[in-house]
C-alpha cells in the first residue's frame, strides 16, 4: 500500500512537470503538446488507475476507474476530435473522487 501511494505521488509529479513544461514552451511545439496533451493525461489516468483499488467506496472505486480510462482514452484521440475533451472529464472526475475519499480526522 505504502509502495503503492509512492510510486503514484511519484507520477503525479512527473504529470505536473509534463503540464507545465507544455505550459511554458520549454520544448518545440509539437513536444509541448505531446507532454501537455497527452502525456500528462496518461500519467494522470495511470496514477487513478492506482488509487482506485485504495477507495473504500465499491461505487467510487469504479467510479475512478472510469476516470482512469477517461483520461488515457481522451488523450489517445487525435486533439482536433471534440470528443478528445473526455480526458478533462477523467481529470475533473478524478480529482472530485480524491477529494471525496479522503478520510475525516477528528480530535
Amino acid at each position: 500500500m505504502k509502495n503503492q501511494q509512492s510510486t503514484q505521488g511519484i507520477l503525479s509529479i512527473v504529470a505536473l512537470v509534463c503540464l507545465a513544461a507544455g505550459w511554458f514552451n520549454f520544448f518545440s511545439p509539437e513536444i509541448n503538446i505531446l507532454l501537455s496533451r497527452r502525456i500528462f493525461y496518461v500519467l494522470i489516468g495511470i496514477s487513478f488507475f492506482l488509487q482506485a483499488p485504495s477507495l473504500t467506496n465499491k461505487n467510487f472505486m469504479y467510479a475512478m476507474y472510469g476516470a482512469a480510462a477517461l483520461c488515457i482514452v481522451g488523450a489517445l484521440f487525435p486533439l482536433e476530435w471534440k470528443i478528445a475533451g473526455i480526458k478533462t472529464i477523467g481529470l475533473l472526475g478524478g480529482i472530485i473522487l480524491s477529494f471525496t475519499n479522503r478520510p475525516t480526522y477528528r480530535q
